[in-house]
């Protein structure tokens, strides 16, 4: 999902890897009713969380309401629930 270009920059999606919440594309509307595309984009932090299990550190790209269902329901059922997805996905 990443694209390189010439001096090194990397562009990564915009898109929470556990709500899979992306950017959406809208109008901004002046007072004139002037319409000009734009783009809504997800408030993402890249996150380190600490794996107990495992005893290391998972790093992910997740929407504040993202952070919000990890505090909720725990880091080792979120990482099950990606995975599932990730398997439908592919299959």
């Amino acid at each position: 999902m990443c694209k390189i270009y010439r001096f090194g920059e990397v562009s990564m999606s915009k898109v929470c890897q556990v709500t899979g919440k992306g950017p959406l594309v809208g109008n901004n509307v002046s007072h004139a009713n002037n319409k000009t595309k734009r783009r809504f984009v997800p408030n993402l932090q890249e996150h380190r969380y600490w794996l107990e299990s495992q005893k290391r550190f998972v790093k992910l790209r997740v929407s504040t309401k993202g952070m919000r269902i990890i505090d909720k329901l725990g880091l080792e059922h979120v990482l099950e629930m990606i995975k599932k997805r990730e398997k439908q996905d592919r299959a």
